[in-house]
Parts: C-alpha cells; sequence; structure tokens
C-alpha cells in the first residue's frame, strides 16, 4: 500500500489528513518508536548491570557497549516488525523485546551474558522507563521548539505594536483604551510563567522490579545497594527522576502534572485564538491573501481566519485527552491494573494535536496585517471610554460627585462626541489648566502604561 492510499484510508486525521504536519512524532510515539524505546532501557540496563559490575559480568567486553548501543540507535522498521512476530507468540509485548534482544546478543557472539538482559525485571520497569523517555525527549524535541516559534512571534508583535491604540472590550463593551502590543505581550507573559513551571516537573520513572521493592535483585545479591543503583541509572543514562516507593508501576502523578501543565498553555492559546479571530471579525486585522485559495465555496468575497479556527479546534482536542491522562493514569488498583497500558499508548495523541494547532496557529499569526484605519476609527466613534479619565481628574481636584456627573453625561442614547465632551469640559467650574488637562485627553492617548 503506498503512503497516499494510507493517508487516505487512516482512521485518525494525525496519520491521515495532517500526517506530514506531526509524522516527526513517529520517532518518539509509534509503536515502532516504543520497541525502540524499549530495547534502548533493556540495553543500558545490561550496560549498566556490567558497570556495576556483577560478578558474572566482569569478564563482559566493554568494546561491545558501542555494538550493544547500535541495536537500538540503528533499530528498522524492519527489525520492530520482527519484535512484534515474537510478540505473536509470547503474547506479551516486553518479552518480545527481550527475547529480539537475545537473538541480538546470538548474533554478536555474547549469547552467555543474555541470562542478564531483563534481570530481575517486570514489564512495568521497561515501559514506565520508556514512555516518560520518550515524552521528555517528544517535548524538548518537537514540541517546545514550536511552542516557542509562537512566542517568538508574539514577542515580535508585542515589540512592532507597543504603540499602537486600540479600543478596549469588556463584556463585549467598549472600555478603556489599551495598546495592542501590551494585549499581545499578556499572552507572552502567561506563556513564559507556564514554561517556567514546566521546567520545574520533572519526568519520573518506575524501576523496582515485580511489586516495587527491588525483591528478585535482592535475593540474588543481597550486598548490593540496589535503591542506589536503580535511582543513579535512571538519572544518568536517562535523565529521569526515579519513584521511591512505588507499586508495580509509576504512581504517574508527575506525569499528571506535566499533562495538566501542557493542557493551561493549550487554554492560553485557545484564548489568543479567540482574540485574535474576534479582533479579525471587527476587521482590526487583515490577512494575507493567498493566490488560488478560497474562502467559502459560495462567497467569493471571503478570507476565513481559517488557520486560527483550526489551531483552536486541535487544542480543544489536545486538552480532552490531557484532561482523561491526567485523571486516569494515578488511579490503579492495588499494585496494579492494567487500564495504565492501553491509555499511555495515547500519549503522542495530544501531543500531535498541539503541534498541528501550533503550526496552524504561527501560519495564522504570519497573515495578519494591521488595520489601523479601522483601529483610529472604532477609537474616534467612541469618545464615551475616556469618561474615566475625566472623572479621576476631577475626583484629585476634589469635585463634588465627580463619577455620578460622567455617569449623566455618558449614560445617555445621546452620542458622545468630541465636541460632546469638549462642551461638557467648558461648562464645569474648575480652573482652566485643569479643563486644558482633560480636553487633552483623547481615546488614542488615553492608553495607560
Amino acid at each position: 500500500m503506498d503512503k497516499a492510499f494510507q493517508a487516505l484510508t487512516a482512521v485518525s486525521p494525525i496519520d491521515g489528513r495532517y500526517r506530514d504536519k506531526v509524522e516527526i512524532l513517529s520517532d518518539y510515539f509509534s509503536e515502532y518508536a516504543l520497541i525502540r524505546y524499549r530495547v534502548r532501557v533493556e540495553i543500558e540496563y545490561f550496560i549498566a548491570l556490567c558497570s556495576i559490575p556483577l560478578p558474572q559480568l566482569k569478564g563482559f567486553p566493554k568494546g561491545k557497549f558501542s555494538s550493544l548501543r547500535k541495536i537500538y540507535n540503528d533499530l528498522t522498521v524492519e527489525q520492530a516488525q520482527k519484535v512484534k512476530d515474537i510478540e505473536k507468540i509470547t503474547n506479551h509485548d516486553v518479552k518480545a523485546v527481550e527475547y529480539f534482544i537475545k537473538e541480538e546478543f546470538k548474533r554478536l557472539k555474547i549469547e552467555k551474558y543474555s541470562e542478564f538482559v531483563h534481570f530481575g525485571l517486570t514489564s512495568q520497569d521497561i515501559n514506565n522507563t520508556a514512555v516518560p523517555l520518550s515524552l521528555k525527549e517528544g517535548v524538548e524535541n518537537v514540541y517546545l521548539p514550536q511552542l516557542l516559534e509562537v512566542k517568538k512571534i508574539l514577542e515580535g508583535y508585542a515589540k512592532e505594536w507597543k504603540d499602537v491604540p486600540l479600543l478596549a472590550h469588556t463584556h463585549g463593551q467598549p472600555a478603556s483604551p489599551t495598546r495592542l502590543g501590551k494585549e499581545i505581550k499578556v499572552f507572552v507573559e502567561r506563556l513564559d510563567k507556564q514554561l517556567k513551571l514546566l521546567k520545574t516537573v520533572p519526568y519520573s520513572s518506575k524501576f523496582g522490579g515485580a511489586t516495587g521493592g527491588m525483591n528478585a535483585h535482592k535475593v540474588a545479591y543481597p550486598d548490593i545497594d540496589w535503591n542506589k543503583f536503580a535511582t543513579t541509572f535512571q538519572k544518568d543514562a536517562f535523565g529521569l527522576v526515579r519513584s521511591y516507593p512505588t507499586t508495580q508501576i509509576e504512581h504517574y502523578d508527575n506525569l499528571a502534572a506535566l499533562f495538566d501543565n501542557l493542557k493551561r498553555i493549550n487554554t492560553i492559546l485557545i484564548d489568543l485564538c479567540r482574540d485574535v479571530w474576534t479582533y479579525i471579525s471587527m476587521e482590526y486585522f487583515k490577512q494575507k491573501i493567498k493566490a488560488g485559495e478560497v474562502g467559502s465555496s459560495a462567497m467569493p468575497h471571503k478570507v476565513n481566519p481559517i488557520d486560527f479556527e483550526n489551531a483552536e479546534g486541535n487544542l480543544g482536542v489536545a486538552n480532552a485527552v490531557f484532561e482523561h491522562l491526567s485523571a486516569k493514569l494515578p488511579v490503579s488498583r492495588m499494585q496494579r491494573d492494567l487500564t495504565d497500558s492501553t491509555v499511555l499508548r495515547n500519549v503522542g495523541v495530544p501531543l500531535a494535536h498541539t503541534v498541528i494547532a501550533l503550526k496552524s496557529l504561527k501560519k495564522g499569526l504570519g497573515k495578519l496585517i494591521l488595520n489601523k484605519e479601522k483601529l483610529n476609527a472604532d477609537l474616534e466613534d467612541n469618545w464615551a471610554v475616556v469618561a474615566e479619565a475625566m472623572q479621576t481628574i476631577l475626583r484629585r481636584e476634589g469635585y463634588p460627585h465627580p463619577y455620578e456627573t460622567l455617569k449623566e453625561l455618558t449614560r445617555v442614547n445621546t452620542k458622545i462626541t468630541r465636541e460632546s465632551i469638549a462642551e461638557f469640559v467648558n461648562g464645569l467650574k474648575i480652573k482652566e489648566s485643569v479643563k486644558k488637562e482633560m480636553l487633552s485627553v483623547t481615546p488614542q492617548n488615553y492608553t495607560g502604561i
């Protein structure tokens, strides 16, 4: 079956319509990737046992370490399929990995050491190392660069538009003017805070044998500090933080914190998408037109904000899955049930939808054209918004009931204009210098800090 046909028949849009946007994630979250990560954990564990060294591994030739690492570094899709073929016999995915590695040991003529592959371990020692490792590397290598590109674009706009006055809207109604650059910077600051939090969430692993107590290790080699070994191994080999004590599986509490953090970032981006979408609908932004593109099958004039709509939709799907992952994974019956196993296979799904959204968001942000004429027209059409400035100055001057005075002026059905504001101010019994100060305030310059 050729690639195009596979894309057309894929059930998930991740592997169909959007395959070209997220194909890189298959290096971290596909079945092939999971097999490669499992092989990597098993190989690195064997090398760590050699480095203790266990008495039976003292004679292992250290020059073979590079050959062992090539097993996972150079693992092909065909070899991964071989593991899947073994699984058809074993009916156990991790045991299939173990048997595959033992066959590789035979090929490398080190078969006599092969019983120390998967020594003392349970499958979750491998899975609960492989999955957080794949997440760590997928987030760092794919997700974060995409997010930081979006943030950089926003930082550029915040700087470029720092002096552009904007009519604010609270409750959908005209409100005290702001600056467009400041409104964009709000999102930059929110993302910065969440990124700082993201850095504090450790990628936790479980490595402790059948029920978490390193029972098999201790009974075989009682004089070795296996807890210290396991903790050091996870940190040095993979940059993971080992959870202890555990049951047969990881707690997933930190994994839940990671998903909740990613969900919060997505929520901020949904907020951004909706704001920009609204600004486009108000004509504060125009969009660059690409030759040949169609905005509507019926209305030729339309240039739809489809990139922001696509981003919002995919961020919503991602958050729904993140929500389930963070709520379900930390809950397991007694020392272990298998519900986490099938759920963990979906950790790449919300990241894929998020990456699709980030790419759409970048595309949409890149199309924006500032419509200063419309921005200024809306400011000029809403002189009522300077009422706050007027009543605040009057408060400072000790004028009686300033709020109520301005309320009588502005909360009527008559349109407030530059002229009516001037007439109002000139009719006040205040110093001329204060009148001049008040009349200098306009919707265009009453934009705060």
